[in-house]
């Protein structure tokens, strides 16, 4: 599945535009590698999302193309700074 469409079925940006638009501005690095929104994800990807001061990092778990709004946060869990040091 394309990031831009994952990002938007597992509800972490609203719409697939704006993921698309977080893509080309380089906001989105997949594995620690900016991603292009046509990067294909796969399960264990680490996805870090940078919202001005904020970043998120998430793994991910499924792919799916359709997520209900309660089915979405299954498809990614969520990365601290203490698990982010495990994982590398």
């Amino acid at each position: 599945m394309r990031l831009d469409k994952f990002l938007k079925v597992s509800r972490l940006i609203k719409r697939r535009t704006v993921a698309n638009e977080a893509c080309d501005s380089e906001r989105i690095s997949v594995n620690g590698r900016t991603a292009k929104a046509s990067y294909n994800v796969k399960p264990g990807d680490v996805i870090e999302l940078r919202f001005g001061h904020r970043t998120l990092r998430v793994e991910v778990i499924s792919v799916s193309e359709f997520a209900t709004k309660s089915d979405a946060p299954a498809m990614y869990r969520e990365l601290n700074a203490a698990d982010a040091a495990f994982n590398s």
